[in-house]
Protein backbone atom coordinates (compact mmCIF):
# COMPACT_ATOMS: atom_id res chain seq x y z
CA UNK A 1 0.00 0.00 0.00
CA UNK A 2 1.34 3.76 -0.98
CA UNK A 3 0.55 6.14 0.69
CA UNK A 4 -0.24 9.30 -1.66
CA UNK A 5 -0.15 12.79 -0.57
CA UNK A 6 -2.14 15.73 -2.96
CA UNK A 7 0.13 18.51 -0.91
CA UNK A 8 -2.56 21.26 -0.52
CA UNK A 9 0.24 23.65 0.45
CA UNK A 10 2.69 26.00 -2.23
CA UNK A 11 5.53 27.37 0.03
CA UNK A 12 8.79 25.50 -1.15
CA UNK A 13 10.29 25.09 2.00
CA UNK A 14 7.31 23.49 3.61
CA UNK A 15 8.01 21.16 1.23
CA UNK A 16 11.82 20.16 1.29
CA UNK A 17 11.49 20.32 4.90
CA UNK A 18 8.47 17.40 4.09
CA UNK A 19 10.48 15.32 1.87
CA UNK A 20 13.37 15.00 4.06
CA UNK A 21 10.71 14.51 7.32
CA UNK A 22 8.80 12.09 5.62
CA UNK A 23 12.19 9.84 4.10
CA UNK A 24 14.24 10.02 7.25
CA UNK A 25 11.29 9.94 9.69
CA UNK A 26 8.82 7.03 8.52
CA UNK A 27 8.67 3.79 7.32
CA UNK A 28 5.30 3.77 4.66
CA UNK A 29 6.12 4.15 0.58
CA UNK A 30 4.64 7.20 -0.03
CA UNK A 31 4.03 9.44 -3.70
CA UNK A 32 3.72 12.91 -3.27
CA UNK A 33 2.44 15.57 -5.70
CA UNK A 34 3.21 19.22 -5.11
CA UNK A 35 3.49 22.60 -6.74
CA UNK A 36 5.65 26.09 -5.64
CA UNK A 37 5.36 29.55 -6.33
CA UNK A 38 8.20 31.19 -8.22
CA UNK A 39 11.49 29.48 -6.35
CA UNK A 40 15.28 28.97 -7.78
CA UNK A 41 15.71 25.47 -5.91
CA UNK A 42 19.53 24.27 -5.67
CA UNK A 43 21.33 20.99 -4.94
CA UNK A 44 22.71 19.87 -1.63
CA UNK A 45 26.42 20.94 -2.79
CA UNK A 46 25.75 23.35 -5.01
CA UNK A 47 27.19 26.91 -3.89
CA UNK A 48 25.57 30.52 -4.72
CA UNK A 49 26.73 33.81 -4.86
CA UNK A 50 24.59 35.28 -1.92
CA UNK A 51 25.31 38.55 -2.65
CA UNK A 52 23.12 38.47 -5.83
CA UNK A 53 20.43 35.73 -4.78
CA UNK A 54 19.51 38.09 -1.14
CA UNK A 55 19.20 40.73 -3.80
CA UNK A 56 16.95 38.54 -6.10
CA UNK A 57 14.74 37.45 -2.74
CA UNK A 58 14.79 41.19 -1.71
CA UNK A 59 13.02 42.76 -4.64
CA UNK A 60 10.49 39.29 -4.40
CA UNK A 61 11.34 38.15 -7.73
CA UNK A 62 11.96 33.96 -6.61
CA UNK A 63 11.88 32.70 -3.29
CA UNK A 64 15.88 30.79 -2.99
CA UNK A 65 15.80 27.70 -1.85
CA UNK A 66 18.22 24.25 -1.01
CA UNK A 67 17.02 20.49 -1.03
CA UNK A 68 18.92 18.15 0.65
CA UNK A 69 19.42 16.31 -2.42
CA UNK A 70 21.99 16.33 -5.41
CA UNK A 71 21.77 18.24 -8.51
CA UNK A 72 21.53 21.25 -10.24
CA UNK A 73 19.37 24.11 -10.26
CA UNK A 74 15.67 24.02 -11.20
CA UNK A 75 12.68 26.38 -11.16
CA UNK A 76 9.05 26.54 -9.76
CA UNK A 77 5.93 28.10 -10.07
CA UNK A 78 2.61 26.93 -10.66
CA UNK A 79 2.48 25.50 -13.32
CA UNK A 80 5.08 23.22 -12.94
CA UNK A 81 3.95 19.86 -11.50
CA UNK A 82 6.92 18.33 -8.62
CA UNK A 83 6.28 14.10 -8.12
CA UNK A 84 8.63 12.38 -5.26
CA UNK A 85 8.87 8.92 -4.62
CA UNK A 86 9.77 8.08 -1.50
CA UNK A 87 10.04 4.01 -0.27
CA UNK A 88 11.97 1.30 1.04
CA UNK A 89 14.67 -0.27 -0.76
CA UNK A 90 16.28 -3.67 0.58
CA UNK A 91 19.28 -3.12 -1.92
CA UNK A 92 20.74 -0.19 -3.67
CA UNK A 93 18.06 1.47 -6.00
CA UNK A 94 17.72 1.82 -8.97
CA UNK A 95 16.88 5.57 -9.86
CA UNK A 96 15.57 4.32 -13.49
CA UNK A 97 12.45 2.61 -12.27
CA UNK A 98 11.28 5.91 -11.15
CA UNK A 99 11.96 7.50 -14.30
CA UNK A 100 10.31 5.17 -16.29
CA UNK A 101 7.38 5.03 -14.62
CA UNK A 102 7.09 8.57 -15.07
CA UNK A 103 7.52 8.21 -19.03
CA UNK A 104 4.87 5.17 -18.70
CA UNK A 105 2.23 8.11 -17.33
CA UNK A 106 3.00 10.55 -20.27
CA UNK A 107 2.73 7.69 -22.42
CA UNK A 108 -0.68 7.23 -20.81
CA UNK A 109 -1.55 10.63 -21.89
CA UNK A 110 -0.42 10.22 -25.66
CA UNK A 111 3.05 11.96 -25.25
CA UNK A 112 5.90 10.48 -27.06
CA UNK A 113 8.75 10.95 -24.64
CA UNK A 114 11.98 9.91 -23.63
CA UNK A 115 14.64 9.71 -21.10
CA UNK A 116 18.13 10.15 -20.82
CA UNK A 117 21.45 9.08 -18.70
CA UNK A 118 21.04 11.76 -16.37
CA UNK A 119 17.15 10.73 -15.68
CA UNK A 120 15.59 13.72 -17.23
CA UNK A 121 12.89 13.42 -19.79
CA UNK A 122 12.33 14.82 -23.28
CA UNK A 123 9.40 15.99 -25.55
CA UNK A 124 10.72 16.10 -29.10
CA UNK A 125 13.56 17.17 -28.01
CA UNK A 126 12.84 19.53 -25.92
CA UNK A 127 13.49 19.35 -22.15
CA UNK A 128 10.40 18.79 -20.09
CA UNK A 129 11.47 17.06 -16.86
CA UNK A 130 14.42 16.85 -14.49
CA UNK A 131 15.25 14.95 -11.59
CA UNK A 132 17.05 14.55 -8.09
CA UNK A 133 17.78 11.42 -5.68
CA UNK A 134 19.25 10.35 -2.55
CA UNK A 135 19.31 7.97 -0.38
CA UNK A 136 18.91 7.41 3.86
CA UNK A 137 19.95 4.49 4.99
CA UNK A 138 17.19 2.20 3.77
CA UNK A 139 15.19 4.70 2.06
CA UNK A 140 15.21 6.29 -1.08
CA UNK A 141 13.93 9.37 -2.25
CA UNK A 142 13.16 10.67 -5.92
CA UNK A 143 11.31 13.65 -6.94
CA UNK A 144 11.10 15.29 -10.49
CA UNK A 145 9.84 18.02 -12.22
CA UNK A 146 7.04 17.82 -14.98
CA UNK A 147 6.53 21.07 -16.87
CA UNK A 148 3.08 21.40 -17.53
CA UNK A 149 2.74 25.61 -18.09
CA UNK A 150 5.71 27.09 -16.63
CA UNK A 151 6.59 30.99 -17.72
CA UNK A 152 9.16 30.41 -19.35
CA UNK A 153 10.53 33.32 -20.09
CA UNK A 154 11.01 33.64 -16.23
CA UNK A 155 12.80 30.18 -16.00
CA UNK A 156 15.24 31.44 -18.62
CA UNK A 157 15.76 34.56 -16.32
CA UNK A 158 15.87 32.56 -12.94
CA UNK A 159 18.72 30.10 -14.34
CA UNK A 160 20.77 32.21 -16.52
CA UNK A 161 21.12 35.60 -14.60
CA UNK A 162 22.85 38.70 -15.50
CA UNK A 163 26.51 38.06 -14.64
CA UNK A 164 28.59 40.05 -11.85
CA UNK A 165 31.17 42.01 -11.41
CA UNK A 166 33.69 41.13 -8.00
CA UNK A 167 37.00 41.81 -8.09
CA UNK A 168 37.18 42.97 -11.67
CA UNK A 169 36.52 39.64 -12.34
CA UNK A 170 33.25 38.26 -14.34
CA UNK A 171 31.23 35.83 -12.12
CA UNK A 172 27.70 34.14 -12.50
CA UNK A 173 25.47 33.42 -10.03
CA UNK A 174 25.94 29.84 -10.03
CA UNK A 175 29.50 29.14 -8.54
CA UNK A 176 28.61 24.97 -9.93
CA UNK A 177 26.80 25.35 -12.93
CA UNK A 178 23.53 23.10 -14.19
CA UNK A 179 23.54 21.53 -17.03
CA UNK A 180 21.48 23.45 -19.63
CA UNK A 181 18.87 22.17 -21.66
CA UNK A 182 16.28 23.56 -24.25
CA UNK A 183 12.75 22.99 -22.33
CA UNK A 184 9.43 23.22 -23.38
CA UNK A 185 5.64 22.98 -21.77
CA UNK A 186 3.65 19.55 -22.13
CA UNK A 187 0.81 21.89 -22.50
CA UNK A 188 1.96 22.79 -26.04
CA UNK A 189 1.91 19.44 -26.77
CA UNK A 190 -1.37 18.29 -26.03
CA UNK A 191 -4.80 19.47 -27.53
CA UNK A 192 -6.62 20.67 -24.07
CA UNK A 193 -6.55 20.65 -20.90
CA UNK A 194 -5.47 22.77 -17.66
CA UNK A 195 -2.94 22.48 -15.42
CA UNK A 196 -5.42 21.17 -12.67
CA UNK A 197 -6.48 18.96 -15.45
CA UNK A 198 -2.93 17.26 -15.58
CA UNK A 199 -2.40 16.92 -12.01
CA UNK A 200 -5.49 14.95 -11.60
CA UNK A 201 -4.25 12.79 -14.37
CA UNK A 202 -0.79 12.32 -12.41
CA UNK A 203 -2.21 11.63 -9.41
CA UNK A 204 -4.87 9.09 -10.67
CA UNK A 205 -2.67 7.32 -12.58
CA UNK A 206 0.40 7.32 -9.81
CA UNK A 207 -2.22 6.42 -6.64
CA UNK A 208 -3.55 3.79 -8.46
CA UNK A 209 -6.73 5.40 -7.37
CA UNK A 210 -6.20 5.32 -3.92
CA UNK A 211 -7.59 7.25 -1.32
CA UNK A 212 -5.60 10.96 -0.86
CA UNK A 213 -3.88 10.95 2.36
CA UNK A 214 -3.37 14.59 4.22
CA UNK A 215 -0.80 15.65 6.32
CA UNK A 216 -2.03 15.12 9.76
CA UNK A 217 -1.58 17.73 12.93
CA UNK A 218 1.71 16.39 13.85
CA UNK A 219 3.59 15.69 10.76
CA UNK A 220 2.41 19.31 9.67
CA UNK A 221 3.86 20.67 13.46
CA UNK A 222 7.49 18.40 12.68
CA UNK A 223 7.62 19.77 9.51
CA UNK A 224 7.23 23.61 9.83
CA UNK A 225 9.91 23.01 12.82
CA UNK A 226 11.85 21.82 10.30
CA UNK A 227 11.43 24.29 7.78
CA UNK A 228 11.87 26.91 10.61
CA UNK A 229 15.15 25.42 11.96
CA UNK A 230 16.77 24.84 8.62
CA UNK A 231 14.95 25.39 5.11
CA UNK A 232 14.65 29.08 6.11
CA UNK A 233 18.01 29.17 7.27
CA UNK A 234 20.55 31.78 5.53
CA UNK A 235 23.16 29.74 6.67
CA UNK A 236 21.81 26.36 5.07
CA UNK A 237 20.37 28.11 1.91
CA UNK A 238 23.80 29.83 1.18
CA UNK A 239 26.56 28.57 3.27
CA UNK A 240 28.04 26.06 0.63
Amino acid sequence: MIRCIYSPFTDIYFHLAAEEYLLKQGNEDIFMLWQDTPSVVIGKHQRLRSEVDKKWAEQGRVHIARRFSGGGAVYHDLGNVNLTFIETAPRLPEFVTYLQRTLNFLNSIGLMVKGDERLGIYLNGLKISGSAQCVHKNRVLYHCTLLYDTDLTALYKALNPEPMVDDETLSSVYAVPSVRSEVTNIRSHLPEGTVTDFKEKAFQYFSKSQSVSAFNGKEIEAVNQLRKEKYIQKEWIYSR
